[in-house]
């Protein structure tokens, strides 16, 4: 949580100028996703800690982190820099998050 806030402070006010048209708002959103899911993460520890089968909520929160790590960081490099080959990463990080939101719920029920 900490690095996402850090990153949406430095965005905001530092790299505010070195954003090509358009490029802040992928940025922003990088930061939004990163902020949604570092706190899911600490939602599903929780959760885990309650249910004595708690493997899928910690697939889940694993899941999550390589999200962050695919999508959030992706975006975060894509709004700064011209390296097309992570384009195709980006999706991968969402995909990991949608896996992760069904083995949340599957986990509490």
């Amino acid at each position: 949580m900490v690095i996402a806030v850090a990153l949406g402070a430095f965005g905001a006010h530092l790299l505010k100028s070195k954003f090509e048209e358009g490029k802040q708002k992928v940025y922003e959103t990088g930061v939004q996703y990163h902020l949604i899911h570092g706190l899911a993460i600490i939602v599903v520890g929780i959760l885990a800690g309650q249910y004595p089968e708690a493997g899928l909520l910690m697939t889940a929160g694993w899941l999550m982190a390589v999200g962050i790590l695919l999508f959030s960081g992706s975006l975060y490099i894509l709004s700064l820099k011209k390296i097309r080959i992570l384009g195709p990463i980006t999706p991968l990080g969402g995909l990991s998050f949608i896996v992760a939101w069904v083995l949340v719920a599957i986990g509490v029920m």
